[in-house]
């Protein structure tokens, strides 16, 4: 049958109900949805969206009518796949930390299905076969799964598929045979009461905390570094029919995207449209009028306006002030970027005085490996490397790292800042070694996740150069 042929049944036969049978057929449904979902197309995303939502709904549906026949009793599922070998170095130096699939998971119960496409994509010279073996414990309930066998296109294949972003904490990782190309990965399921998967999804939850609908994807991609594909799809958005606050929202994030992306003024003209709109739409002490005060304020500390910058951060406090207990996570926020300001302008004990508010609610109120803990301790490091006491800051920068390279992606720019931070405070201690492959690792992540004329980019690699000439 032909795909004109396929696409006109789709629009004439599909139902809510037979989405899994649509998605497993060899047509456009899976193939489109797939490479949208990998490459993170807004388009195709967006107008995919309802199947999208129909595959989780009957995947959960039928989760939960199979819950109760698999007992209490583990099993083991499996899945075979090529990995670029760059991507497969990345998952051995991952080993016992926490693993996403971004897509819809197909596994399977036999294990020599699973076994022929690891082995099949071992013959590609770039690529290593991988065997990933799945258990499955049914007491979790972290994670929608379900037998497919009955509603997929196929009846005779015995296929577990999971839902959308199921996490998995990647165990023993072994090589199968002697020649290097084919190797087996243990994944186990994470349950709701596991520590990192619980800071993991608490941090995003807070941060997507008044975005609806798409709006939430395109803040998780800002917070994984993905800031093209979230502008992308933020410029989509906009285009759609939506409700005032919903366009302050699209905007207010273009504008963190731009900030993020080094390109100040744009992020300037994106967060004042946001609060354009909401000084006409919101009550005068509204929270997202303080957000949009916090992120100018931010911007143009970036830009150097550090009398601008100190106007719309002591607007956001006194707004969050009045209006927020005196413990919240929100008020440290602000403590923090005051003290930011004040350390730019040199005024290092009025910067840590604020530091040490913020530090005094997040230990309080946070988990002890939560990415602001995170922040506040790179902050205070930096006062103290301005202020030349380097064992402090080698002190709090340790800190901050352990945390961040638990809780971040290996190329998010907040990582690299750390790592740059490390590469200029031992060139200050003249270990010029430590300094320039922290530099490096910087630099690596930054290429990767930043537009070439971005200024953190220009500095790093400035660093280097004024290294290698004491080395």
């Amino acid at each position: 049958m032909s795909q004109l042929n396929i696409i006109h049944e789709f629009e004439h036969n599909y139902r809510q109900e037979n989405a899994i049978l649509w998605y497993t057929r060899e047509c456009f449904t899976y193939e489109i949805l797939n490479r949208a979902l990998r490459t993170l197309d807004a388009n195709i995303i967006i107008n995919m969206g309802f199947f999208i939502h129909d595959l989780h709904q009957q995947i959960h549906q039928l989760h939960q009518q199979q819950l109760p026949s698999y007992g209490d009793n583990p099993f083991k599922v499996y899945r075979g796949q090529g990995l670029l070998k760059t991507d497969f170095d990345k998952l051995k130096r991952t080993k016992g930390s926490l693993m996403s699939f971004n897509n819809f998971l197909s596994t399977s119960m036999e294990r020599h299905v699973s076994l022929f496409f690891a082995e099949s994509a071992s013959g590609d010279p770039d690529k290593v076969g991988i065997l990933f073996i799945i258990t499955i414990d049914p007491r979790v309930s972290s994670i929608a799964f379900a037998s497919i066998k009955e509603v997929s296109y196929y009846k005779t294949e015995e296929e577990i598929l999971f839902s959308m972003h199921a996490v998995f904490r990647i165990g023993e990782i072994k090589e199968m045979g002697d020649n290097h190309r084919l190797y087996q990965v243990e994944l186990q399921m994470t349950n709701d009461d596991d520590e990192q998967l619980q800071q993991l999804t608490e941090f995003i939850s807070k941060e997507i905390a008044g975005a609806t609908g798409w709006g939430r994807l395109g803040v998780l991609l800002t917070k994984t570094g993905h800031f093209d594909k979230a502008e992308e799809l933020y410029k989509v958005l906009l285009e759609q029919p939506s409700t005032e606050s919903d366009k302050a929202l699209y905007y207010h994030c273009l504008g963190y995207v731009k900030h993020h992306q080094g390109n100040y003024e744009q992020a300037i003209e994106y967060y004042t449209k946001a609060l354009g709109i909401r000084e006409k739409t919101l009550s005068e002490n509204h929270p997202h009028l303080a957000q949009s005060y916090n992120n100018i304020g931010e911007t143009y500390r970036e830009m150097g306006a550090y009398s601008k910058a100190l106007i719309f951060h002591e607007k956001t406090l006194g707004m969050r002030e009045k209006t927020l207990p005196t413990n919240h996570p929100h008020l440290a926020l602000t403590y923090n970027n005051v003290g930011l300001v004040y350390n730019n302008m040199g005024e290092y004990l009025k910067s840590l005085s604020f530091y040490e508010k913020a530090l005094g609610i997040r230990e309080v109120a946070l988990s002890k490996n939560h990415p602001e803990l995170a922040n506040i301790y790179r902050n205070i490091g930096t006062v103290y490397y301005d202020m030349k006491e380097y064992s402090k800051s080698l002190s709090f920068y340790e800190k901050a790292l352990e945390i961040q390279e638990k809780t971040l992606s290996e190329n998010h720019p907040d990582l690299a800042t750390s790592y740059n931070n490390f590469g200029g405070l031992y060139y200050r201690m003249k270990e010029y070694s430590k300094a320039l492959s922290y530099f490096e690792r910087a630099l690596d992540i930054w290429q990767s996740a930043l537009p070439p004329n971005h200024p953190n980019l220009e500095g790093v690699k400035k660093w280097i150069e004024a290294v290698k000439k004491k080395l």
